[in-house]
Parts: structure tokens; C-alpha cells; sequence
């Protein structure tokens, strides 16, 4: 199927909503954005800040340690 959308003035897009109700888009929700060969590619990406809490543990450690630590993984590559 073909949507057609429309650039704004700042770079920005719609997409449509049957695309975003297929896609679960909301509001925060993060997307990648890749370019192959002549295509530009848009796709859905989990923030890591919608897992906060999925892991149940009596260990207690600051989210934004975690976080930290995440961060820094993906900055080496780790992640």
C-alpha cells in the first residue's frame, strides 16, 4: 500500500494513522530512520524507558545508573 505524506517547512512528516495504529506509534514513541540504496526505511524502536520495571528483583538500583551504564554500552558498541 502507498501512502503519500507531506513535508513540512522543519523536515517533519504524518504518518498516517493506520500506519501508526498498525505500528503502535504514540506520541514518545522512537522509531529508527535508515537510508539503503535509493530508500529511506522507518522503523518502530523500543525505548529503553518503556522496560523500566519489566524485571522483578528485591535488589534495588537507581534507574538512572542503569540507564548510564546502558548508555555507555551502546557508546562502545557493547549494546
Amino acid at each position: 500500500m502507498i501512502h503519500y505524506v507531506t513535508i513540512t517547512s522543519q523536515g517533519q512528516i504524518t504518518i498516517p494513522v493506520s500506519l501508526r495504529r498498525k505500528y503502535s506509534f504514540t506520541k514518545a514513541s522512537k522509531a529508527i530512520l535508515m537510508e539503503e540504496k535509493d530508500q529511506l526505511i522507518l522503523k518502530p524502536e523500543t525505548d529503553i524507558l518503556s522496560l523500566q520495571g519489566i524485571f522483578k528483583t528485591k535488589k534495588k538500583i537507581p534507574f538512572r545508573k542503569v540507564r548510564q551504564a546502558f548508555e555507555e554500552a551502546l557508546a562502545r558498541g557493547e549494546a
